[in-house]
């Protein structure tokens, strides 16, 4: 495929009349399946090591389930080998997480083994951090991989194109639905008017056959699906004046929530990175220290603070009332400053965290009059998503999808949340600095389609 000329008649979508698109989607097609295999594949490896590292391990070596003390073996083994990627194989490990919510540039085959190393270490040791970057990256490699194997000489477009359409199956339904997920690239990657239509189809087909391996994967096996998923929710009656009230306080908290987890995040990162072999490690380290620290303070088990927070957020909601305000005070300090410390060192994505904290947060709040809990949980989900992705369609559905049969209830209300927590997100972010003022220069040329940029 060639990106169609301006002179076109047909504009951008002239590309969808062509033999080469035909092409393109029976690709993206026959890669969903086998994506979507290695992805669930990954997503089951990390949930057996998790298991065997924090539960059957310790019962291997003698201890009556595991010590308390337990999380700073695999936190600091973690810092070892993601600082041992990032800093001799190529690609870097993928993006730092610390920068925010990235969903463009495929990595090429020789970065995507430092990729899965880094994201193996960091998802299966404990480290806050979720799943999604990694599987995001993932399946653009593997994709990009599978065009070059088919037709070295094909065309950059057509590679990231199809990249794009590996992304979409990869993470077709971890978030619960493979709507969500393709919103999601789409939002992240910018994406608009002709050029989100022709770039929008193969990935669709990629990520409706990726959430049907994923499907059909989870009956042959029972792991389980590894998608977000909040179930047995109290009902929600229809909202009232003092819930949006409440909308707008819980827009403003999680701004500042997620603006000082961002600033730690970014702070710590520039004094890791001199010393990576040192300060990753012990990055790992204080974050087995506030996991330690909490489960000492509550009684209950380290992992609500360690991982990603994907499996623990629906127990969490479900068994609410079973927590002090205390607990769940000590639980929201605990988890957000090892977030942002997670943030900071090692590698993999920014959502399930944030939703973690934002529901956490959200049921805090539900003790004080005039907010139920169900609609606390959905706006807090919603301001502290949108503070760390700043992506502000995607927080309102990630904050609504999630509890279904109130979905449309909670719907106003995680908009204004949303609208709140980004506006001010974006007012104390500061501004980048102007460029020194230099002698006149010729215009520059129009940037190229978004497609391309991806590439």
């Amino acid at each position: 495929m060639t990106a169609p000329a301006k002179t076109d008649p047909g504009g951008p979508l002239a590309a969808l009349r062509t033999r080469g698109y035909l092409v393109l989607l029976v690709l993206a097609g026959l890669i969903g399946a086998p994506i979507s295999a290695v992805a669930y594949g990954f997503l089951a490896l990390v949930s057996k090591l998790q298991g065997w590292i924090f539960s059957d391990l310790p019962k291997g070596l003698g201890f009556h389930g595991e010590p308390m003390w337990w999380p700073v073996l695999p936190l600091a083994v973690a810092g070892v080998l993601v600082a041992l990627t990032i800093r001799y194989l190529p690609g870097r490990g993928g993006h730092s997480p610390a920068d925010g919510f990235h969903a463009g540039g495929a990595p090429g085959p020789a970065e995507l083994p430092g990729v899965i190393l880094a994201a193996l270490a960091t998802l299966s040791l404990g480290v806050v951090l979720g799943p999604e970057a990694p599987l995001i990256a993932l399946g653009g490699g593997l994709g990009l991989l599978a065009v070059r194997l088919a037709n070295r000489n094909a065309p950059d477009r057509a590679g990231a194109m199809v990249a794009a359409a590996g992304s979409f199956a990869a993470i077709s339904t971890l978030l619960g639905s493979p709507l969500l997920g393709a919103f999601l690239l789409m939002e992240a990657s910018g994406l608009g008017g002709a050029t989100l239509e022709v770039v929008l189809l193969p990935g669709l087909l990629a990520a409706g056959i990726g959430s049907l391996i994923f499907t059909g994967l989870d009956s042959l096996t029972g792991l389980g699906t590894f998608s977000l998923a909040i179930p047995n929710l109290p009902h929600l009656g229809p909202p009232t004046v003092g819930e949006f009230g409440w909308s707008v306080a819980i827009g403003v908290l999680g701004a500042l929530v997620g603006a000082g987890i961002r600033w730690l995040g970014l702070l710590l990162r520039d004094r890791v990175e001199r010393r990576l072999l040192l300060f990753t490690p012990l990055a790992g380290l204080a974050v087995a220290g506030l996991a330690i620290a909490y489960a000492a303070g509550t009684g209950r088990g380290s992992s609500e603070v360690l991982f990603s927070g994907q499996d623990a957020v629906g127990p969490l909601i479900s068994h609410s009332a079973g927590y002090t305000v205390g607990a769940l005070l000590l639980l929201l300090m605990c988890k957000g400053l090892a977030y942002g410390t997670s943030l900071s060192s090692f590698r993999g994505g920014p959502i399930f965290p944030a939703i973690f904290i934002g529901a956490a947060g959200g049921i805090v709040l539900s003790h004080l009059p005039g907010l139920p809990l169900v609609a606390g949980v959905a706006m807090g989900i919603g301001a502290m998503s949108v503070a760390m992705l700043r992506l502000p369609m995607t927080s309102v559905l990630l904050a609504t999808l999630l509890l279904a049969a109130d979905s449309l209830q909670v719907v106003p209300l995680a908009i204004v949340s949303v609208v709140v927590a980004y506006v001010i997100s974006i007012r104390l972010t500061p501004a980048p600095a102007p460029g020194p003022a230099g002698p006149a220069q010729e215009p520059a040329p129009a940037a190229p389609p978004a497609a391309d940029r991806a590439k």
